[in-house]
């Protein structure tokens, strides 16, 4: 299985675009922005938990 190419990218962008609309299309990604900064947050502090506590 390959990687996704120029013209795959731009049927998914064509396809959000009909799902969406372009009006709601910046609100879209901004909460996925936010999304993915929270996961990215949550990720972290787990990791900051498990180096943190020596194992029994």
């Amino acid at each position: 299985m390959g990687s996704l190419g120029f013209p795959e990218l731009l049927i998914i962008l064509a396809v959000v675009l009909l799902l969406f609309g372009s009006a709601k299309l910046p609100q879209l990604a901004r909460s996925l922005g936010q999304a993915s900064k929270e996961f990215k947050a949550g990720v972290a502090e787990g990791d900051a938990e498990n180096t943190e506590k020596p194992d029994s």
